[in-house]
């Protein structure tokens, strides 16, 4: 029943999203869960609302508006918050609230019906056009061999940023091309899970692996595989059930965490019921 589907284009582009993204955010994830900045990753999901009411209004790709403006915010972020005596919080929420009122101000201006903007926020699989997957073909490329070119100073970077300097890392610069890729995945993820619901794409898979194992190529490796087996299936039951393909997706990670989690605890207590009674 599910092979059928593959005959149809929007199914095969789908999966094709649906499995770079999974790269993706597998990579960068990891990283974003290691370093503690998840926040940082949710303000700049936000603000790239804007990006999207500046691509509506003078007409051009909302994505590659989206693109643009994330990637800055994120640079103005980290920038503002080891530059400036603004403190990172206040720098996110500054960003976040920013790009939102733009993207709403010019959402409004922007003459004719107002567009849908369900698919921006909610995330719908289905509509990935032929840009997206040549975007996230790049991305996912890119990601790849940068962490494999410099793996090291990232693991050292992600853990301790002291230790890094004393090892002559450029961590500045390291900071700012990462948080741009930061960026870079979570625009080019929202079409998969909307703006609301991207930021679990990059941490419910890495949270679910991490119970059972601290390797951070490990975390990676096994985040893009926990991650495909959401998307796609998120994918199936959207389908069928023709509900939103982002919260679908989003559910079935969550739902895979809690099975994890359990089956964790379960371990976890028989490890200890064997250790007592060896005691």
């Amino acid at each position: 029943m599910i092979l059928e589907l593959f005959q149809y284009k929007f199914f095969i582009s789908a999966t094709l999203a649906a499995l770079l993204t999974s790269i993706s955010c597998g990579i960068i994830g990891t990283y974003i869960v290691s370093k503690r900045i998840v926040f940082i990753s949710g303000g700049i999901t936000h603000a790239s609302f804007g990006g999207i009411g500046l691509g509506y209004f003078f007409g051009f790709n909302p994505i590659l508006g989206a693109v643009g403006f994330s990637i800055l915010s994120a640079l103005g972020i980290e920038f503002m918050a080891k530059k400036t005596d603004v403190r990172e919080d206040s720098a996110i929420a500054i960003m976040w609230s920013f790009g939102m009122a733009m993207g709403i101000i010019f959402i409004f201006l922007t003459p004719g019906y107002a567009p849908n903007l369900l698919n921006y926020l909610f995330g719908n699989i289905l509509t990935v056009s032929t840009l997206d997957l040549y975007l996230s073909v790049l991305l996912s490329a890119a990601l790849a061999i940068f962490f494999l070119l410099y793996y090291k100073p990232i693991i050292y970077i992600s853990f301790d940023e002291e230790f890094s300097r004393t090892r002559k890392i450029s961590v500045s610069v390291l900071n700012y091309i990462l948080i741009s890729f930061v960026a870079l995945t979570i625009v080019l993820s929202i079409k998969v899970a909307g703006i609301i619901l991207v930021i679990s794409l990059l941490t419910i898979p890495q949270a679910s692996v991490n119970l059972f194992s601290k390797d951070f190529k490990k975390i990676i490796l096994y985040s893009v595989l926990l991650g495909f087996l959401g998307s796609f299936g998120g994918l199936i039951f959207s389908y069928y059930l023709n509900i939103p393909s982002g919260a679908a997706i989003i559910f079935l990670l969550v739902l895979i965490f809690i099975i994890f989690r359990l089956i964790k605890y379960i371990l976890s207590g028989t490890s200890s019921f064997k250790s007592s009674i060896e005691g």
